[in-house]
């Protein structure tokens, strides 16, 4: 299936303690720290979050680009043909569109941004490559993004009773650039950045325990995407992974179905289980 050959830019979260938090990004993930008006701006190569006051844990924007004009073109078209509501605008970095989604989360797609080239050279690369969002209907929010927005399944997970307990939705080749997990109460969950290899990811947990961030989770193998990971955790409690090694897929790639359980999560060890 032909997938919409966007790439994740940006997420904007809410918090309480920005100053926390931002403290927290610049030693854990090697962000340069900037304020413009009320948001706190995290910048690093390839990887960026910004900060805005509010309820913690919620994911308040999440910005995507495209570097292809006939891709954005075509993306826009099927909105239209799908009878999405959507804003135009334009700026100096070129054309978007923008929209919310079913939990209010604001989504911006923007055409003309070509990401600057990961720099290889620096200490620890990473670039920002998915996230996930926790929904008590998981299988009606990824329908949202697959219905309206062409977002690809590339794997559902399913309980004993058949029910839909997670879903992994693809942009471009990579197995998935957002994940939602069934869990009581909408909420943000996790953002990944993906690193260059294993060498790398060694060298990334290494750095979190200089900066004595404890690892939540990992180091570890999940069964959808098969990338090896760990993920610390943010002053509110959100996650936030490094990855590498994520399953890139063909376009007549069939969606995959695994089972409700921790090995599905982690095919190492022990796992977080949001319901």
């Amino acid at each position: 299936m032909l997938t919409i050959g966007a790439t994740l830019e940006r997420l904007v979260l809410a918090t309480g303690q920005a100053e926390c938090m931002s403290a927290f990004y610049r030693d854990a993930f090697g962000y340069e720290i900037s304020r413009v008006g009320n948001v706190h701006r995290c910048e690093a190569s390839q990887r960026s979050i910004w900060l805005k006051a509010g309820r913690p844990n919620q994911l308040l924007e999440a910005h995507w680009q495209f570097v292809g004009a006939d891709d954005f073109i075509r993306f826009t078209a099927d909105l239209v043909r799908r009878g999405v509501e959507f804003v135009r605008s334009s700026d100096k970095r070129g054309d978007c569109v923008v929209l919310t989604d079913p939990t209010g989360c604001l989504l911006r797609f923007r055409c003309g941004v070509r990401p600057h080239p990961l720099d290889v050279c620096q200490r620890l690369p990473a670039r920002l490559q998915h996230y996930a969002v926790r929904s008590a209907q998981p299988a009606d929010l990824a329908n949202f993004y697959i219905q309206k927005l062409g977002f690809v399944p590339s794997d559902w997970v399913y309980d004993d009773k058949g029910d839909v307990s997670a879903v992994f939705l693809r942009t471009d080749v990579e197995h998935h650039a957002l994940a939602v997990f069934r869990a009581p109460a909408t909420c943000f969950d996790h953002f990944s950045c993906e690193t260059l290899d294993w060498n790398s990811l060694r060298d990334w947990a290494d750095h979190m325990s200089k900066a004595r961030h404890e690892l939540a989770w990992g180091i570890g193998r999940h069964g959808p995407g098969n990338d090896t990971f760990f993920m610390v955790r943010d002053p509110d409690g959100n996650l936030a992974e490094i990855s590498c090694d994520l399953e890139k897929c063909p376009e007549n790639r069939e969606a995959g179905r695994w089972c409700h359980e921790p090995r599905t999560l982690n095919l190492w060890g022990s796992a977080i289980m949001r319901s």
